[in-house]
């Protein structure tokens, strides 16, 4: 596939689902994805090796994560979402909501933190370092709905509709940017709804589905302000190269399609997660007290065979 100069590809025969999975990686993602498998592997082994256990389906869950992001940054996908609207928006829907809710649930943050080893008395090592960030004001601000929300859709609405959008897709560096911000914001979004780690922010089961369903709408308008309009609104896609055999505002009445479905399925998934969850702790909450009545029947029964002895020895 020919890739000119500021990363468009262009004169690609029409798009076929066997041409879109071809191997096409992009250095920047292929790498980083590699290293976060290493990492997290490392992780795992040296758990194991500790004797401690860690799921199946956490290891499962974000090495699917890190594998989607491959899928959509280092196949055709990539060639082809550079100049049409559809496979773009693919592209964008999975980084920013099926990428980070399975990292998430891979919970890589847990598994630092018990992989780590502890500095020294007074010093701070990698495992200090990310307690601290974890607690930051920083990280407090970054996972508030009052944050999260508006960006989430400021992130569709901001981008699509200004220059911006054809700005970063007009070199590779900003069409990188673009992707790690996806992934970025759908990551602060999803962490205090369903995320498995421990974060600043952790509200209630309830208002965790609140949050999840008061961007979705913004998210379903956005998907059918693209299928309704009568004129292509982005820049970049108004000319797809006649190579495809496309037209401009069919494929962005497609990618609005998508972006209106990935509002949905997403949101299922996570409401699912987060059902789970809220049973999961309610089981560890009804234990607790089961324990916790144990022991003060245990203590009370003690009481009460004292008092015999005691009632006993002053019968004799």
């Amino acid at each position: 596939m020919d890739h000119s100069g500021h990363g468009m590809t262009m004169d690609l025969p029409p798009f076929t689902l066997g041409r879109g999975l071809e191997w096409s990686a992009d250095p920047f993602f292929l790498v980083a994805c590699l290293a976060g498998l290493a990492l997290y592997g490392w992780g795992v082994v040296r758990l194991l090796r500790r004797g401690d256990k860690w799921p199946v389906g956490r290891t499962v869950a974000f090495a699917l994560g890190v594998l989607s992001i491959m899928l959509m940054m280092c196949t055709g996908l990539n060639d082809y979402g550079m100049v049409m609207f559809s496979v773009h928006m693919v592209q964008h829907m999975v980084i920013s909501m099926v990428s980070p809710i399975l990292i998430l649930l891979g919970a890589p943050i847990t598994l630092a933190l018990r992989a780590l080893p502890t500095a020294g008395r007074g010093r701070k090592g990698p495992r200090e370092l990310l307690l601290m960030f974890l607690h930051s004001r920083y990280m407090r601000i970054i996972t508030h709905p009052a944050f999260t929300i508006p960006l989430f859709i400021a992130s569709l609405y901001g981008l699509y509709f200004t220059p911006l959008f054809d700005t970063l897709m007009g070199s590779k560096p900003g069409h990188i940017a673009m992707m790690v911000h996806f992934l970025a914001v759908g990551l602060v979004f999803f962490w205090p709804i369903m995320g498995v780690d421990p974060g600043p922010h952790r509200p209630g089961y309830l208002m965790r589905m609140l949050e999840l369903f008061a961007g979705m709408p913004f998210h379903a308008f956005f998907g059918i302000a693209l299928m309704m309009a009568s004129e292509p609104m982005v820049g970049t896609f108004v000319n797809p190269p006649a190579s495809l055999g496309i037209e401009a505002l069919s494929d962005q009445n497609a990618a609005g399609g998508i972006a209106w479905a990935f509002s949905e399925i997403p949101s299922v998934l996570v409401l699912v997660a987060l059902l789970f969850q809220w049973y999961a702790s309610d089981q560890r909450q009804a234990r607790r007290t089961d324990r916790a009545a144990d022991r003060d029947g245990d203590k009370e029964l003690e009481a009460y065979n004292a008092y015999l002895a005691s009632l006993n020895a002053q019968g004799r």
